[in-house]
C-alpha cells in the first residue's frame, strides 16, 4: 500500500454479540473500518481504536479478501489473498487486544501459501507467504476491492 493510494476491501466482523458485512478502507498509513456504527482507525490492523478515543476493537474476528497479482513466467496471474484477523481479549493495560493474530492464504493457481503471526503484522505475514512462492514468482501490489 502507497501512502498515496486508498485501498477499500469488503469483509465481515464476527463477535460475541452475531456477525455483520464491513468495509475496510486503507489510506495515508491507517486502516478504518465502520462497525454498529462506530468508527474504528488506527496504523494497524490489530491497533483499530474508536474514534474519539474510544477503546480499542478487540474479542472479535474480522475477516476479508484482497485481490494480488502474482508474477511468474512472464505474466501475471490473478490471485486472492484471504486474511482473518483474530484479537483477543482488552488487555489490562487499555493499549491493545491482549493477542492479535493474523493468518493469510495466498490462493494462486490451484495452491494455497499460509501464513500467520501472533502480533497481527500483515508485512510480516506477507513476507513469509513470499518466501513460500515457486522461484521466479512475486506479489505485485495489492489492489482494492471492487465496491
Amino acid at each position: 500500500m502507497s501512502s498515496e493510494s486508498t485501498e477499500v476491501w469488503a469483509g465481515w466482523y464476527r463477535d460475541r454479540a452475531g456477525a455483520e458485512a464491513v468495509t475496510i478502507t486503507a489510506a495515508d498509513g491507517h486502516m478504518r473500518t465502520r462497525i454498529r456504527g462506530v468508527e474504528y482507525e488506527g496504523a494497524t490492523f490489530a491497533a483499530l481504536r474508536a474514534e474519539g478515543g474510544g477503546g480499542v476493537l478487540s474479542s472479535c474476528v474480522l475477516e476479508w479478501d484482497m485481490p494480488l497479482p502474482v508474477h511468474a513466467d512472464g505474466g501475471v496471474q490473478q490471485a486472492t489473498l484471504s486474511c482473518l484477523l483474530t484479537l483477543g481479549e482488552p488487555a489490562r493495560d487499555g493499549a491493545g487486544p491482549d493477542r492479535a493474530e493474523l493468518n493469510l492464504t495466498l490462493h494462486c493457481g490451484g495452491a494455497a501459501y499460509e501464513a500467520g503471526v501472533a502480533d497481527g503484522d500483515f508485512d510480516e505475514a506477507l513476507g513469509r507467504i513470499r518466501g513460500q512462492l515457486p522461484p521466479g514468482a512475486a506479489l505485485g501490489s495489492r489492489e482494492p476491492a471492487q465496491a
